[in-house]
């Protein structure tokens, strides 16, 4: 008579490994972050690109500090402090004032595919500071990947850039410092923690200065403001500012900056179907194009080695 097998001796039907775990997370991050310039566009129409960078900022702390509280999360040692100011500053502060300013006057899908250099940024900064150290595959990788959508954007741009492609590179530079640090901190202290912990870090001096910037023409302006903005405010504060970066640094905690931060090369085109969706910005043939070049490009850096 034949006898089951004890419970102890089935193994899972499928089992994935922390690199394969952190960029499906990553994956996951970058989807909730494609939305964020289309959002961001439709918000500056009507909103400050002041008063939405404090606005999100403020909002997404106040959410932090409800998870930290209710998980009773350990605070941050001294040693972190100087990491989560670099979130801070890149990640809560830099990127969204910059792209807020540059999508005034930018496409959000010009701005979508100039982001795209952003996982190459990323990695470079890493391996200054000396977190990883990808190898010579991987780097040729990358460079062709910002070299597509370099090309893409010049494309687009017919050929030179602006003030707002400047501003949208600078935002590019201050997101690859915070997006670093920050997947080096979550390894030891989370990726809720993370993010919650920069966003009360920055919360004190945004909410002076909010306070300090905000008069009679700006609260005239947010009650005229109509249901798409504020859509737009709610999502770039709840999701762009928060639960994405849940997501994205504990894929980048798992996985690796370097190798994670490739799918981010999907975000532009991400983004494009996004302004398509809810800006009506045309998506053509040659969008798709390099769209499937990048991800490529993403597949192939999978399987070249990263050191940590």
């Amino acid at each position: 008579m034949d006898h089951p097998a004890p419970p102890h001796s089935l193994k899972p039907a499928l089992q994935i490994s922390d690199d394969e775990r952190g960029l499906l997370l990553g994956l996951a991050g970058v989807a909730i972050f494609s939305l964020t310039l289309p959002f961001t566009r439709m918000a500056v129409a009507e909103f400050d690109p002041l008063f939405l960078t404090l606005g999100r900022a403020l909002g997404a702390a106040l959410l932090a500090a409800c998870w930290l509280r209710w998980t009773r999360a350990r605070r941050p040692a001294r040693a972190d402090l100087p990491g989560l100011a670099m979130v801070a500053g890149g990640c809560v502060i830099g990127f969204p004032l910059l792209t807020s300013i540059a999508l005034r006057s930018l496409p959000a899908a010009h701005g979508a595919v100039l982001v795209g250099v952003l996982p190459l940024c990323t990695a470079l900064y890493a391996a200054l500071r000396g977190h990883e150290r990808p190898s010579r595959g991987f780097w040729l990788l990358a460079v062709l990947g910002a070299l597509l959508v370099a090309a893409f954007a010049l494309v687009q741009g017919g050929g030179s850039l602006h003030l707002a492609d400047l501003l949208v590179f600078g935002a590019v530079a201050a997101a690859a410092a915070g997006y670093a640090e920050g997947g080096r901190l979550a390894r030891r202290i989370g990726g809720p923690e993370t993010i919650g912990w920069a966003l009360l870090l920055a919360a004190p001096p945004i909410a002076l200065i909010l306070g300090l910037t905000l008069d009679a023409a700006q609260l005239a302006r947010m009650g005229a403001a109509g249901w798409r903005a504020w859509l737009a405010f709610g999502y770039v504060t709840v999701f762009s500012m928060f639960v994405g970066f849940i997501f994205w640094y504990r894929g980048l905690a798992l996985g690796g900056v370097a190798r994670v931060g490739q799918v981010q090369l999907l975000q532009p085109f991400l983004s494009l179907a996004g302004a398509a969706v809810l800006l009506g910005e045309p998506l053509t043939i040659a969008n798709c194009g390099f769209a499937l070049a990048v991800i490529g490009v993403v597949a192939a850096g999978r399987h070249v080695q990263v050191r940590r």
